[in-house]
């Protein structure tokens, strides 16, 4: 809850003043036992304590959330180390009255009040402190209509505070309030989610600080038990109950509390287990990523398949014997794992996934006498390759459940994958083929690139094309169509080398291939293909060719000088920028479309659309590949279409090959000193201002 600062810094002077109200109308209530007057009047000191009371939990309800993150043993911790420790002031009070007492006879009264009045406000000040630090845990990544239940909560609470003011308070009245209030504390108690992020060791500290709050909150509840017979004739009888009161609710929601962590213990070692698998998977999916070497990878595979099923021995064999394996037998000796592996062969189940739960009772193992119970075997293998086995073994019998299983596939799925690319980067490293490979694939891309560009009196046509390596992915060409018209195809194949130049040469011979003119067409506009059935056929072509993992990202612009417009579309290409004259603004055109052999049946064509335009004289149009706009800078930011836009806005107004040199300039300025990470492909076509008339 939100105060205003000037509210908020007048409730500690509020609470202190409120607090000497009250011990100053207990005291004079000593000494007007008959008739007490002004501030010695019962009234008056129940006043107070209900104004105390109130801005007590007000100041401390107006604080900021004592909840720091997901530090709940931190909170417990200095709620017990700080207002917890209250309870020693209060017995230290105790035994200052009874010295007191002794020291100075006649002042029993005085010194009983005087210190019943400072314990009082010290157990409200825990309370209030308990309260609000239940509020953190309980409404942790709560629902909204937990939030709205807790107000109700509050507003019982509350209501324990009219207590105080009626003399004959119904004890009907008392009980169903008393007993909303703990129906809703039982309730929120079971709703306490922070339980759940718990460790075990976390959950036994969790445990000892909720006791050692249990215990303060017992000590003033005995001490306020203790003294209730001293009570008569010094504070009113409203004023003992309201604090008789609180003392046992709070101890009661202290209970609860322990009991939702004690019920929860047991399940600490689940989340514990399944924590350990998903960062053990997390440590092996990284250090695949990371491309260590294989003996690493066995290595992290085996400590991890361990630590992950808590087995009791356990031992990996792989093929390849010259590999040096620290670690490779856990708790396990040798004749053992000879005897295992020589019965296994002999019941020909040394290739496959084995899992026996009850080795005692198994026939052929119950005449080894191992002293295990249960064994699991996880072969290491691809579709052409068996790479090892891995051994587990667990003393009790049934030790290996169905989620061990499916972790321990994963573990093993992960592992071959990482050995397999390993060996086949070190085998691309090892072999002098690479080079020579290299040095084919960049001719052939060379020689896809056109050499001389399209030119005509309607449109100007400026390109610029630069590998990240030997050999990119990138490609362009043009091609002239009857009628005045001009097919523009762009396009990125997904990977680098040898097999990206290959699908580059294939997409150019499909490009010339489906642009023919068809001369079964019934009417001029089936002579060639509109982009988005161009499109459609390309990806049945590339169906037979690309692999599973490939694909191609392409755009197909057909310009009609002749009509002074253009039809395009894009397979999950860059969209295009343009700058248009007569509006006098630069946008993109945001078309939908996919990738060419991500989808490889008849359905692709449903993902494609045209779109035409009608260019005006003066009209730019901006077409390249994600190596521009995805260009890195200093901060490893991206250049962005953004900024490609911006540049344009600056320069539609100059010559083709003048805004294409601008635009790499920028680009050059902005990823100065940072390696290419993508090929870089940009294509300036503007439409000139002075287009020639065409004739009927």
């Amino acid at each position: 809850m939100s105060l205003p600062p000037a509210l908020r810094a007048a409730l500690l002077p509020l609470m202190l003043l409120s607090w000497a109200l009250v011990l100053t109308s207990t005291l004079l209530r000593l000494n007007q036992p008959a008739a007490p007057t002004g501030l010695a009047t019962p009234l008056a000191g129940l006043l107070a304590l209900a104004v105390f009371t109130a801005a007590t939990f007000a100041y401390q309800r107006s604080r900021p959330d004592p909840l720091r993150g997901t530090d709940f043993v931190g909170l417990l911790r200095r709620l017990l180390l700080g207002p917890g420790l209250l309870v020693l002031v209060c017995g230290v009070c105790y035994l200052l009255e009874r010295f007191l007492v002794q020291e100075r006879p006649g002042y029993e009264q005085q010194f009983f009040a005087a210190s019943y009045t400072l314990n009082a406000g010290l157990f409200i000040l825990l309370l209030t402190y308990s309260t609000y630090a239940w509020r953190s845990l309980v409404l942790f990544r709560s629902s909204s209509q937990l939030r709205t239940q807790w107000r109700a909560f509050e507003v019982l609470l509350a209501l324990v505070l009219v207590r105080l003011f009626v003399p004959t308070f119904s004890p009907v009245a008392n009980f169903i309030t008393l007993g909303l209030i703990a129906l809703i504390g039982v309730y929120m108690s079971g709703n306490q989610r922070w339980v759940a992020y718990l460790n075990r060791r976390q959950k036994w500290e969790v445990l000892l600080l909720q006791l050692g709050l249990l215990l303060s909150l017992m000590g003033f509840s005995a001490y306020f038990l203790h003294v209730g017979s001293r009570l008569q004739g010094i504070v009113p009888v409203q004023q003992q109950d309201f604090i008789l009161n609180l003392t046992l609710m709070a101890t009661f929601f202290s209970g609860m509390g322990l009991l939702v962590t004690l019920f929860n213990l047991p399940t600490a070692g689940v989340f514990e287990q399944k924590r350990e698998e998903i960062l053990s998977l997390q440590r092996l999916t990284q250090l695949i990523q990371k491309g260590q070497s294989e003996q690493e990878v066995y290595t992290m595979l085996f400590d991890a398949a361990v630590q992950t099923v808590s087995a009791d021995a356990a031992w990996l064999e792989i093929d390849d014997e010259t590999l040096p394996l620290e670690n490779r037998a856990y708790n396990v000796r040798p004749e053992q794992s000879t005897l295992i592996r020589n019965l296994l062969a002999e019941y020909n189940l040394s290739q496959i996934e084995y899992l026996n739960n009850d080795l005692p009772n198994s026939s052929g193992f119950r005449t080894l006498d191992l002293g295990f119970g249960s064994l699991l075997v996880m072969p290491l293998r691809s579709a052409k390759r068996q790479y090892g086995s891995l051994y587990l073994l667990k003393e009790q019998r049934h030790g290996f459940d169905r989620e061990s299983l499916s972790i321990l596939q994963t573990f093993t799925s992960q592992t071959v994958l990482s050995i397999e690319n390993l060996q086949l980067l070190a085998a691309s490293i090892q072999s002098e083929r690479v080079k020579e490979e290299l040095k084919i694939a960049s001719s052939v891309q060379d020689s896809l690139i056109p050499k001389e560009l399209p030119t005509d009196n309607w449109f100007e046509i400026s390109s610029h094309a630069l590998a990240a390596k030997e050999v990119g992915g990138d490609f362009y060409d043009f091609l002239h169509l009857p009628g005045r018209r001009l097919a523009i195809l762009i396009g990125d194949v997904s990977g680098k080398g040898v097999t990206a130049a290959f699908h580059m040469a294939q997409m150019k011979g499909i490009f010339h291939a489906l642009m023919q003119e068809n001369p079964l067409a019934r009417d001029e506009r089936e002579k060639f293909p509109v982009p988005s059935k161009f499109m459609a056929m390309a990806n049945r072509a590339l169906v037979h060719c690309l692999e599973r993992s490939s694909f191609i990202t392409a755009a197909l612009y057909i310009i009609d000088y002749e009509h002074g417009g253009f039809v395009f579309a894009r397979a999950g290409h860059c969209h295009t920028l343009y700058y248009h004259s007569i509006k006098e603004e630069v946008s993109y055109f945001r078309t939908a479309g996919l990738g060419l052999g991500i989808i490889r049946t008849d359905s692709y064509e449903k993902h494609i659309k045209n779109q035409f335009y009608d260019y005006n004289p003066g009209d730019v149009m901006v077409i390249y590949t994600d190596g521009i706009v995805e260009a890195r800078g200093a901060n490893q930011e991206e250049y962005g279409e953004e900024r490609l836009q911006q540049m344009l806005e600056r320069t539609y107004y100059l010559e083709a090959s003048e805004i294409k040199e601008q635009m790499l300039a920028d680009l050059n300025e902005f990823s100065k000193g940072q390696p290419m990470h993508d090929d870089q492909t940009l294509l300036v076509i503007k439409f000139k201002a002075a287009q020639p008339e065409t004739s009927n």
